[in-house]
Order: C-alpha cells, then structure tokens, then sequence
C-alpha cells in the first residue's frame, strides 16, 4: 500500500476560460497543517474499519521547500485484528524545480515495508532528467521530458485552476516509488472566489476541488495505481481530502493549520 503526497499535482494545461483579475497568482505558503482521517468507503470484505492522522508540513528553506507528510492508520480487517501503518515521507525541493531530495519509510507493525531514497536532477525546467537512488538499492533511472517535481506540480495545478482549465496531465516525480517517474491524471472540478470559512488565513482565497490519479508508467494496467481528490486553496493548502487506496477510501479533514512565515 502506498500513501500519496499532497503535492503532486501538476501537467499540461487544456481549457478555455479566462483568468479574472481576482485570480491573479498567490505566493505558495509555509504551512503546517494536521489531517483527521475516517474511513469513507470500504470495497469487499477485508477491511472493517480504519481510521488514522496525517500531518503535513511545508517550510520556506529560502533557496528550496522542505516538506514533511507522516501518515498514520489503523485498519482493521474482517477477523478484528489491528493493523498498524506509517508512512514517513520527506523532500527537499529547490525552487527553480530543478532538483530535489526524498526519502519515504512506510512500516506495517513496526516491520518495514518499503524504504525509497535518494536525489533526482532535470536538466531544466520540464526535464528530462536523472533519479540516482540510495535505497532500496544503488542504480539510476532517467526521467523522461516533461517531468515536474512536487512543488512545481502544485503551482501548476493552481495556475490551470485560476485560468480554468478542466484537465491536466504530465509525467511526474516525487520519489515515492523506486520505479522512477509516473503519469498523472487531473480533473479540476471547480474554482471559486474567496468566501468565509473556518480558517481566517485561508477566507480571502480563491479555492477548487481537484481529483487526481497516478499511473505506473510501466503497467500495462489502465487502472490507476491510486487516486486522491482535494479542495485546494490558492496558497496551496488542502483539505477535504478523498484518499483512494484501492480497497478502501479514507477521507481527510483539516482539524490544525499554521501558516508560517517566508523563512528569508
């Protein structure tokens, strides 16, 4: 089982309404945000229940983004039992979108699961590139033209959102697989201007829900590998999140949010 970042988001742009001037770009924010997570939907019989937390972080590293996503669940299956699952995943992403550095650790019981690491490279904006790994073993693979990182996925996403673009798509990386890249799917379902809300940093912002799916770009399998949808903000911060990890879909809702300063 694998846990999506929420920051991959990204591709070419295809549609056809404007921008308003109300939709005019906002600097991505430094933020920490906490996630509580209910099961929404369970397919077939093995899952019971589940529940869990995820805490997501986004820090301004003045010439880079250095992010942090820790998710928690337990899932219980049909005979009862409790299934401990972590995910531990970290980047650092430079701001040109040229190169970035990840390790992911996900455990099941304490018995690790998977252990991905190393740094990736483009040799400009778009690609192509190079992903050299460190785990789980040493050996390289090429990144295909076109490629985005994290970061520059989700200003893209935002960008096509503002100028009313209806589906995106586009190879990406974000170091979650030892596969190298993958193919990205997005719909955007809906933009809106600012409205009052929960969170006072967020009321002023233009908002949308986008629904992504990720491909392992060697399957011959036209099923997504998994899928997430989310209610994004203009700085970039989510909630409302629908998890699909196959067997069952755990939905997200923002329950902590500190947006922190630029840290130059």
């Amino acid at each position: 089982m694998r846990f999506p970042a929420l920051t991959i988001l990204a591709a070419v742009l295809i549609g056809v309404v404007p921008a308003t001037a109300a939709d005019q770009a906002v600097p991505m924010a430094a933020h920490r945000a906490f996630y509580q997570l209910t099961l929404d939907q369970a397919r077939g019989a093995e899952v019971a229940g589940a529940s869990g937390t995820m805490a997501f972080e986004v820090l301004d590293a003045c010439d880079g983004w250095a992010t942090r996503q820790r998710l928690q669940m337990t899932v219980t299956n049909r005979d009862g039992q409790d299934i401990q699952m972590l995910s531990d995943y970290s980047t650092w992403e430079s701001k040109d979108g040229l190169s970035m550095r990840f390790r992911l650790r996900q455990t099941t019981d304490a018995a690790v699961t998977s252990e991905v690491a190393g740094e990736a490279s483009l040799e400009r904006p778009g690609g192509p590139g190079e992903v050299r790994y460190s785990l789980p073993e040493v050996t390289s693979k090429q990144l295909p033209v076109g490629t985005l990182f994290p970061m520059v996925h989700t200003e893209a996403i935002l960008t096509a959102a503002r100028a009313g673009k209806k589906f995106i798509t586009l190879p990406l990386f974000d170091g979650t697989s030892e596969k190298g890249g993958q193919d990205s799917s997005v719909a955007v379902v809906n933009w809106n201007g600012p409205k009052p809300g929960k969170w006072p940093a967020l009321s002023g912002l233009s908002s949308g829900r986008v629904h992504v799916a990720f491909f392992d770009r060697d399957a011959a399998s036209q099923q997504p590998d998994y899928e997430v949808g989310m209610r994004y903000w203009d700085n970039g911060v989510a909630d409302d999140l629908d998890m699909d990890f196959g067997d069952f879909v755990m939905k997200g809702t923002l329950s902590q949010l500190t947006v922190l300063p630029p840290g130059c």
